[in-house]
C-alpha cells in the first residue's frame, strides 16, 4: 500500500503508517501536481490546505480512503469520494481541548483589549487610559454549536463564572442540561449574549449562519468570537457591524478564504485575527495524525473507520 501525505502532519502519525504502507510526504503540492501523482496512491492524508476536489478523486484510480487529520472536511469533495466507493475520515475530537482553549483565549483578548495594547506599548507609546476592558465574569456567553468544542468552551466559561447559554438544533434538552446549559432560540441568544462564539462545521445551512440580519439584533456591547470556519459570518456584515459600532469587537481564526493575507477584517482595530490556530497544539496535531492513521491501518486490513464521516 502507498499513503501520500500532502499537508504537514505529526510525525507520529506517520510512524504508525510506516509498518503497514510505503508513506510519501509531498507538500505544498499544487492541484496539477497533485492530480499526476495520486493515481500510485491507496491513501491521501490532508489537513486544511490541500483541496481535494473531484478531479483529484477522479485521478485517485487506486484510492481506498481519505484522511483529514482535523476536524471539518469542507476541503474534500465528500459527496464525490462516496461515489467512487472511497472512505473519507477524519479526527473529530483530536483538536477539542486546543480549540476550546483559543477560543477562551481570543475572548479575554477582546475583553481586555491585550492584542492592541501590546502593539501600542511595544511601539513605545504608554496609553493605558485607552485600554479599558471589561470582566467576563457573570457576563452572558451564547454558543453556537454545543458540539465537542462548544462543550468544552462551556466548561471552560462556567469556570470563570459566566452564564452560558447555547443554540443547536442538533443537541437534545438532556445533553444542555447535564452541562448545565440553556438551550435558546438563536434570536434570543442573540439578543442576550455579551460573548458570541461559534462551533459548527461548515455546511449549506450554516453557510453565512451570522449576517447582516442577525447582527442588527445583537447588543452594541456584544464580543463576537469564530473559531470554527470562515463561511459561517458574513465577513463583510461583520466588518461594517464593528466599523460601525453596532458591535463591540470581533475575534476571528478563520476565514472564508485561507491562506488570507488580504480580508476585509483587517481593516478593523477592534477585530482580532490569527491564523487559523484553533488547532494548532503539538497534543491536537498528535492525537488528529495517530487518529487518522489507526484509520487508515483499518481500511486497508478491512475493517471499518472509526470517524467514517460518510459510512
Amino acid at each position: 500500500m502507498k499513503v501520500l501525505v500532502s499537508d504537514p502532519v505529526s510525525e507520529e502519525g506517520i510512524d504508525m503508517l510506516r509498518p503497514h504502507a510505503q508513506v510519501d510526504v509531498k507538500t505544498g503540492l499544487t492541484p496539477e501536481e497533485l492530480i499526476s501523482i495520486i493515481g500510485d496512491y491507496d491513501a491521501l492524508v490532508v489537513r486544511s490546505q490541500t483541496k481535494v476536489t473531484a478531479k483529484v478523486i477522479e485521478a485517485g484510480k487506486k484510492l481506498k480512503v481519505i484522511g483529514r487529520a482535523g476536524v471539518g472536511v469542507d476541503n474534500i469533495d465528500v459527496d464525490q469520494a462516496t461515489r467512487r466507493g472511497i472512505v473519507v475520515v477524519n479526527a473529530p475530537k483530536a483538536n477539542t481541548v486546543s480549540a476550546a482553549e483559543h477560543t477562551i483565549a481570543l475572548m479575554f483578548c477582546l475583553a481586555r483589549y491585550i492584542p492592541q495594547a501590546y502593539a501600542v506599548l511595544k511601539s513605545g507609546v504608554w496609553r493605558r487610559a485607552d485600554f479599558m476592558g471589561t470582566e467576563v465574569s457573570n457576563k452572558i456567553l451564547g454558543i453556537i454549536g454545543l458540539g465537542n468544542v462548544g462543550s468544552e468552551v462551556a466548561r471552560r466559561a462556567q469556570g470563570l463564572a459566566m452564564k452560558v447559554i447555547a443554540n443547536d438544533p442538533f443537541i437534545s434538552a438532556d445533553y444542555a442540561r447535564e452541562r448545565q446549559v440553556e438551550l435558546v432560540p438563536l434570536e434570543q441568544l442573540l439578543k442576550e449574549a455579551d460573548f458570541i462564539t461559534l462551533h459548527v462545521t461548515l455546511t449549506p445551512q450554516t453557510k453565512g449562519l451570522i449576517g447582516a440580519k442577525e447582527l442588527a439584533m445583537v447588543k452594541p456591547t456584544v464580543r463576537i468570537i469564530n473559531c470554527a470556519r470562515g463561511g459561517v459570518i458574513d465577513e463583510e456584515a461583520l466588518a461594517k457591524a464593528v466599523k460601525e459600532g453596532r458591535v463591540a469587537g470581533a475575534a476571528v481564526d478563520v476565514f472564508s478564504i485561507e491562506p488570507a493575507t488580504e480580508c476585509v477584517l483587517f481593516e478593523c482595530d477592534n477585530i482580532i485575527v490569527t491564523p487559523h490556530l484553533g488547532a494548532s497544539t503539538t497534543e491536537a496535531q498528535a492525537v488528529a495524525a495517530k487518529d487518522v492513521a489507526e484509520q487508515i491501518i483499518d481500511v486497508f486490513n478491512g475493517r471499518p473507520a472509526k470517524y467514517s464521516v460518510n459510512i
